[in-house]
């Protein structure tokens, strides 16, 4: 996530739900993409400095846990600008052109200047961000999904161009021998079947397989997926894009909740504010006076309650507000008492890395030591693959 600019609860319901409950299904790491910021405001860093602390604090508030998840800072692994240097030497300058958001975004922000090679770049860095730690899964809104398809991409060139190793055949067979006669055997028919009738579903098999063998070496994997598909090493993986429910979250007026509407609650937001915000919504226009009818569908706040309300509220808000039997305000308060309450939750989680900032600057240190030597991994295997391993 790009540090630029405080955390509201658009973030918290459209992402950081999702990412709490990955955290305990997957490995996952979770990084602040301060590099990614620059792409858009290298002329304004202060703005980037000021919000990677508070960032990290909201991502904790929010039931992220350093425990379960690796958390860092970016720029902390600098492994991830070494492999987008690389890759940019086999990556062909009209992918990048070709992505969806890259004329799309120049259009919208027209008042900075996007003519840099670090905006074009954007989408190699973003694809090294996920190449370096061999991610099997990224997960993505179906906006996104391009990007996830422009890094297998990547991927598969790389692969192409520098998966060539000598003997690698008898070093795959080598490894299959590994897995055991029984798996062994299976792994050999799974592999016939795809490459002899295009069966996805054995080469998934197969891949599943492979990652459940205990006694491999990192090489021994890298070879057995290659050698699944041809007579390559794979050196880096084809991630998939691992699709999160759409999540719209209504904004104060009923647009998408965006800080540049102005229409947005921060998630450790005070709770005079909060409320001054909420009983100013603005409602049906066709309710003028108390004793009006008004229509649900037509009110910012209806929408709230789709997020926040059960049934049974949102069926008392409904008849309510048609028959006139609820006034506005009586309306919004069920609405301010659960934010409230869900703040409560937040300004709890945040307070120690508020009272105790080597709190968070230790879970920061441990975090990209850890991606660290992930990313040192796969840079030792490309710098070997690219004969820039000079041993």
């Amino acid at each position: 996530m790009r540090p630029t600019g405080s955390l509201h609860l658009g973030h918290y319901h459209g992402v950081l739900k999702n990412w709490v409950r990955l955290q305990s299904e997957y490995e996952c790491l979770f990084f602040v993409a301060d590099w990614h910021a620059l792409t858009t405001h290298y002329d304004e860093p202060k703005i980037i400095s000021e919000n990677v602390w508070g960032m990290l604090i909201d991502w904790l508030a929010s039931g992220v846990d350093p425990a379960q998840a690796t958390l860092f800072i970016q720029s902390r692994v600098p492994e991830h600008a070494e492999l987008h240097l690389l890759l940019s030497m086999c990556t062909p300058l009209g992918w990048l052109e070709r992505v969806p958001t890259y004329k799309d975004q120049q259009e919208k922000l027209t008042e900075r200047d996007l003519a840099t090679y670090g905006f074009l770049g954007y989408p190699l860095l973003q694809a090294a961000d996920i190449l370096i730690y061999r991610a099997g899964h990224v997960p993505v809104g179906e906006d996104q999904v391009p990007h996830v398809e422009l890094t297998r991409e990547i991927a598969r060139r790389f692969n192409h161009v520098f998966g060539r190793e000598s003997g690698f055949e008898e070093k795959a067979q080598e490894a299959v021998k590994k897995l055991g006669g029984k798996r062994a055997r299976l792994y050999a028919e799974l592999r016939d079947r795809f490459q002899e009738q295009g069966d996805e579903a054995a080469i998934e098999q197969a891949k599943a397989l492979i990652q459940e063998a205990q006694n491999l070496t990192m090489d021994d994997r890298e070879r057995l997926f290659g050698f699944l598909e041809g007579a390559r090493r794979l050196i880096l993986v084809e991630p998939q894009a691992l699709l999160t429910e759409a999540s719209r979250m209504p904004g104060l007026d009923g647009q998408k909740m965006s800080k540049s509407y102005g229409n947005t609650i921060a998630l450790r937001e005070p709770t005079d504010s909060i409320v001054q915000k909420m009983r100013k919504m603005p409602t049906d226009p066709a309710r003028v006076r108390r004793s009006d009818p008004g229509n649900p569908e037509r009110c910012p706040v209806w929408q709230l309650h789709e997020v926040y309300s059960d049934d049974e509220r949102r069926k008392w808000v409904s008849a309510g507000c048609t028959s006139a039997g609820i006034g506005c305000l009586e309306c919004k308060q069920p609405l301010i008492d659960a934010v409230l309450e869900e703040q409560k939750g937040f300004l709890e989680r945040a307070r120690p890395y508020e009272e105790d900032p080597d709190l968070l600057r230790s879970i920061v240190a441990d975090g990209s030591e850890k991606a660290r030597e992930l990313a040192r991994q796969t840079m030792r295997d490309v710098r070997e693959a690219m004969g820039l391993d000079y041993s």
